[in-house]
C-alpha cells in the first residue's frame, strides 16, 4: 500500500486540506487547465506546413487506397454474382 510523504490523498492537489464544493472544484478545474495550457509550446511555421503537408500525403495515400479496395471488391461481387441481368 503506497502513502504520500505529506500525508495527503493521492490525486489531491497541494494545499487543499478540506473538501471542495462544487465551485471550488470548477475554479481549481480551471486554473489546472490553464496551467497546462502554459505549457503548450506553438510549432514554428516550418513544422506547422511540415505536418500539413504529411496529413495531406497520407489522406491522398488512404483515398487512393480505399478507392482501389472498393473497386477490387466491386468487381469480385460481380463476378461472383453476376451483374443482375438475368434471362426470364
Amino acid at each position: 500500500m503506497s502513502h504520500t510523504v505529506t500525508g495527503q490523498t493521492p490525486g489531491q492537489p497541494a494545499g487543499s486540506d478540506h473538501k471542495r464544493g462544487i465551485f471550488g472544484r470548477i475554479w481549481l478545474f480551471i486554473r489546472q487547465v490553464v496551467g497546462e495550457l502554459k505549457k503548450v509550446v506553438a510549432p514554428s511555421r516550418r513544422e506547422l506546413v511540415n505536418f500539413v503537408l504529411v496529413v495531406l500525403v497520407f489522406v491522398a495515400f488512404m483515398m487512393v487506397l480505399i478507392s482501389l479496395l472498393d473497386l477490387g471488391f466491386g468487381q469480385v461481387a460481380i463476378w461472383l454474382f453476376g451483374n443482375g441481368d438475368q434471362a426470364q
